[in-house]
């Protein structure tokens, strides 16, 4: 069974919960004085910084999708290289028996631009071993081993390049599932150190207090700053 993605507990993008977590170390670094009187002191700011540089590290979605894409591109490059070479035993299969034989439907390669990935390899395969079953019957059609050959090898040029699809696809799961993870981690210590900052400066200073207060999404943000602005007039 497929294993799902962890739940994101946080609302912003990675990008921008890498910002955050970066202006809250520098304030917190800053402020480290006060920050010791909870127990968080400078070598848990240093792990944390090193937590987001870990996370800033990993690639992201865009750069999982653009290797899937290259991957998707050469599998249907090498489907089409199959096809052809399958067209290329049918054509002479057609010149020697009506579409209607048995002969012909033994390839089974009725409907062959709408098969399935899976279909089509498992086509490729019968297609080569049916035409050397019938070899001697079509070699007057030009049907030799080299043609057949061509299919063989299409056939496992197609299946290569479908497992490394497959593989870039399940690549890119255990990357989404490992970014929240580490997103998840990033955010739990973001909330610690910004709990603490509030409390810091709660009684002291507000706009330090508001530095602190940690937003959903950029929409939040603007909220806030709105309803500071029409608290000043």
């Amino acid at each position: 069974m497929k294993k799902q993605a962890g739940h994101r507990l946080y609302n912003v993008s990675d990008a921008e919960l890498y910002v955050q977590c970066q202006d809250a170390l520098r304030k917190a670094h800053q402020e480290v004085d006060f920050f010791n009187q909870y127990g968080y002191g400078l070598e848990r700011i240093k792990g944390f910084l090193s937590l987001c540089e870990k996370f800033h590290q990993l690639p992201d979605d865009d750069e999982l999708v653009g290797d899937q894409m290259i991957c998707t591109e050469k599998k249907n490059q090498a489907s089409e290289k199959l096809k052809t070479a399958i067209r290329s035993v049918m054509t002479r299969v057609a010149m020697k028996y009506h579409d209607r034989t048995g002969r012909y439907r033994k390839f089974g390669t009725a409907k062959l631009g709408d098969m399935s990935d899976p279909q089509l390899l498992f086509c490729g395969r019968r297609v080569a071993r049916v035409a050397r079953q019938q070899i001697d019957f079509l070699a007057d059609v030009g049907l030799n081993e080299n043609i057949i050959t061509r299919v063989t090898d299409a056939c496992s040029e197609f299946e290569n390049a479908l497992n490394i699809q497959q593989d870039k696809i399940h690549d890119r799961d255990i990357a989404v599932e490992r970014r929240v993870d580490q997103g998840n981690k990033l955010y739990e210590e973001l909330v610690i150190l910004c709990d603490i900052g509030k409390d810091i400066w709660v009684e002291r200073d507000r706009a330090k207090y508001d530095f602190y207060c940690l937003y959903e999404s950029n929409n939040d943000q603007k909220k806030a700053r709105k309803a500071k602005l029409s608290a000043q007039d």
